[in-house]
């Protein structure tokens, strides 16, 4: 079977890599897919977004299963696209996939189904969102609607901070059309947890739980990134906890649509606040999350493709996913500069002198072939340039692993949070199950 990933991040390479393994996979093509794709896949220059020439390329590739990996291409409709050519594609619908692309509508969702969430309102007038801050007492989370790259989400202790964050994006248009209309909710004081589940519509099957680091800074301080580092299983998230968000969150989620005619098939990302030991989410994402994915999948023992196939064939029924005991941590590697301007082009060393059970993704890197005339040198690309995981029985062992290993690459202008895991070693010390 000939397989296409769309995407090119780190999410993606951890896919190419999994499904690489399978029995079931003849040919991996990636689009447009970055360094490490280039070395476990055939790139193919096409931007995720162009789903025409992606329909056309599955078509002339004998492409037996599409797995989209980011949002975009999702909330634009290219499942609907590809089902309506007889395509078979791992992903949700576009009426699905407004879980992501519209963070109002999903709070809708959340509210129609009571699904556990912070009191919120939306906005899309500039003067009564003042209005509504300056009505609030304590710490506020601001929002864009739309699909803002993981960044249109702002943290705000004041009222002054509140106000001025709504003005970015209502009357500055700093996120242009995905902030024309904002989302005000009350601030959930806890521990973020992530979880990923599978589903056909159906059959609901979560994913080993994770944490992800969204601010730049160690101590979770600084702007948000797309996710500095993550770690999995999150302690934090007990049995009974998993029991909780699943009787509370995944099954309602899932069935409620169902009623409503909408099936959703593929993966499901839960953004969650453990407050006061409750669950209460924070977003829906309507793809596999990043880094989450690179820490999720290696753990994954079960086939990847397998799983996908019985996704999209509405099979998922008495499906038993096997996992590895082992912790996993994932720290990512930066351009200097990042979440802001930063330079591209940096010649990255040090990949080929890590220990086998280190694992790199790739993220915001371009190969080329190296002048030695045997494999490939790496450069960077994006603001997010490299995941480097590690899997270990102890968790201060994986995270040590991890950090050895990042040390040893380099490019100019690297950075990295060295407070990645630091949350669980507390959980763990703690005696949390």
């Amino acid at each position: 079977m000939n397989v296409l990933v769309i995407g090119s991040g780190g999410r993606e390479h951890c896919l190419v890599w999994k499904l690489r393994q399978s029995p079931h996979v003849a040919r991996i093509f990636c689009a447009p897919g970055n360094g490490g794709t280039a070395k476990d896949a055939e790139n193919t220059e096409i931007a995720a977004t162009d789903g025409e020439a992606l329909l056309r390329f599955a078509e002339e590739r004998d492409i037996g299963l599409t797995v989209v990996g980011p949002e975009v291409p999702l909330v634009d409709g290219i499942v609907d696209r590809f089902e309506s050519r007889g395509l078979r594609i791992f992903g949700p619908r576009r009426a699905c996939a407004r879980l992501e692309g519209s963070k109002i509508y999903a709070k809708e969702v959340m509210d129609r189904f009571d699904i556990p969430t912070a009191s919120w309102r939306a906005f899309d007038n500039p003067g009564d969102a003042r209005n509504y801050i300056r009505g609030r007492s304590g710490p506020l989370v601001v929002k864009a609607d739309g699909l803002a790259a993981g960044k249109g989400v702002v943290v705000c202790k004041t009222r002054e901070e509140a106000l001025t964050a709504a003005d970015r994006m209502l009357v500055h248009k700093e996120f242009g059309a995905a902030g024309e209309k904002i989302l005000v909710e009350d601030f959930l004081a806890g521990e973020e947890a992530s979880i990923l589940l599978v589903t056909d519509g159906e059959t609901v099957i979560p994913l080993i739980s994770s944490q992800d680091h969204k601010r730049i800074g160690e101590g979770d301080r600084g702007p948000n990134t797309g996710g500095m580092g993550a770690y999995a299983p999150a302690p934090l998230v007990s049995g009974p906890l998993m029991e909780n968000i699943h009787g509370t969150i995944c099954e309602p989620l899932i069935k409620g649509l169902g009623k409503q005619g909408m099936k959703y098939r593929g993966v499901l990302y839960i953004g969650l606040m453990i407050s006061g030991g409750n669950p209460y989410v924070l977003e829906f994402n309507v793809r596999f999350g990043d880094p989450e994915t690179q820490v999720v999948v290696p753990k994954l023992q079960s086939d990847l493709y397998e799983l996908m196939d019985r996704t999209v064939q509405g099979q998922l029924a008495g499906t038993v996913l096997s996992w590895d005991p082992r912790f996993c941590v994932g720290v990512v590697l930066a351009s200097g500069g990042y979440p802001g301007p930063y330079q591209k082009g940096k010649k990255i060393e040090g990949l080929d002198c890590l220990p086998s059970d280190v694992t790199v993704f790739h993220a915001g890197t371009r190969a080329e072939p190296a002048r030695s005339g045997e494999g490939y040198e790496y450069f960077t690309q994006g603001g997010r340039v490299l995941t480097v995981t590690g899997l270990d029985p102890l968790f201060p062992q994986a995270q040590r692993k991890v950090y050895e290993a990042a040390e040893k690459i380099r490019f100019e202008g690297r950075s990295y949070r060295k407070d990645i895991g630091n949350k669980a070693l507390k959980f763990l010390s703690e005696g949390v199950k």
